[in-house]
């Protein structure tokens, strides 16, 4: 195991704070419609602090809650892709060629079809475009948890989340208008663009920047404590985040609550069936369990975080598609969690070729 895949190991225990995530989404999801609906001048006036569709106050927690995660990728790391590269390979197959797709699929089907009847027709598109962002991008920096939390290979994790993260560079806004487009949505590509100059390009320079200046000044060991100091503040700002979210939807969300529940439907079936695709298709290949067991998680898992500001940036703060991204926000914890159960147990299966 290299140096920095220890670092990164030693940053991811998973803390009471983290554990409880779902726990505290929930009560931040209650604290922002009871105060949307008490305070909808603050709000308002909130939502009108903008440049260019960029709302600035939900920009800059988003840059708190991606850069810290950021500073945990080692591109350097991309040296040793070729080590697992039939993992790498079902990675890549399961993150760009299947789950964006099986997403768009899903979300036309049940919220194009199943539960229109039961959603506001003015926002089913929304919906839809909500769902394909969440899909489109892989998790950056949960994975690592999770890959720790089913004994994976580190060096592999970070290898295959900075490979990951290199081809979102170029591949998110293409493969998202393409989506799009399929499900006859409008693409606003001017703003599309932006999204990815300010909630990658910009966020992974600057992780980056940090990251080394961290190392240079007292190697792996001050990036590992760095880690551990900014973490809670990601989660603060996602946590402050959905507070603005859903002060900006409480009059919306208090209407249909059951909303909810039906874009939670195909985030969680998506899950589970990336999940199981990548598992299954390591054990074919013959991958190792160590490697198979992130594949899976890191096929399965989403960068909700980037969703969450491009469907802001894309239609805006009371839309559905930021509505859409939130829920994905809302069951990442307990379903990650249930799949890294379901990999750990099955570990004698998988290797009883």
């Amino acid at each position: 195991m290299t140096s920095t895949a220890q670092a990164v190991q030693a940053s991811v225990r998973l803390p009471a704070f983290e554990r409880y995530l779902t726990l505290w989404v929930a009560l931040c999801i209650l604290a922002g419609t009871g105060l949307g609906r008490v305070f909808p001048g603050l709000f308002g006036d909130l939502g009108a602090v903008e440049v260019a569709r960029v709302n600035l106050p939900v920009a800059g927690l988003v840059w708190l809650m991606i850069i810290p995660m950021l500073m945990k990728v080692d591109f350097a790391a991309l040296r040793q892709v070729a080590r697992h590269w039939r993992g790498i390979g079902v990675t890549l197959f399961v993150n760009w060629a299947v789950k964006p797709f099986s997403m768009a699929v899903l979300a036309t089907l049940f919220i194009g079809h199943i539960f229109r009847p039961y959603l506001p027709a003015a926002e089913i598109p929304s919906y839809i475009a909500g769902l394909i962002l969440l899909a489109a991008a892989p998790c950056t920096a949960m994975v690592f948890v999770w890959s720790h939390l089913c004994r994976g290979d580190a060096t592999f994790t970070l290898s295959q989340v900075a490979l990951n993260d290199a081809i979102m560079v170029v591949a998110f806004a293409p493969l998202v208008g393409l989506l799009l487009g399929l499900s006859a949505i409008t693409v606003p590509w001017a703003t599309l663009v932006l999204s990815v100059g300010l909630y990658i390009l910009v966020p992974v320079t600057l992780g980056q920047i940090a990251r080394r200046v961290l190392i240079a000044k007292g190697g792996e060991p001050a990036l590992a404590g760095a880690l551990r100091r900014v973490g809670p503040v990601s989660l603060v700002a996602l946590l402050a985040t959905l507070i603005l979210l859903f002060g900006f939807q409480g009059q919306e969300i208090a209407a249909q609550p059951a909303i909810i529940a039906m874009l939670a439907a195909p985030i969680v079936i998506q899950v589970y069936f990336n999940a199981a695709l990548a598992y299954g298709l390591n054990r074919l290949t013959g991958e190792a369990h160590c490697v198979a067991g992130p594949s899976a998680l890191i096929g399965a898992s989403n960068f909700f975080e980037l969703a969450v500001a491009a469907a802001i940036s894309l239609f805006g703060l009371t839309s559905g598609a930021a509505l859409a991204t939130v829920v994905g926000v809302l069951v990442e914890v307990p379903v990650m969690l249930s799949v890294v159960a379901l990999v750990t147990r099955t570990q004698a299966w998988y290797e009883a070729r």
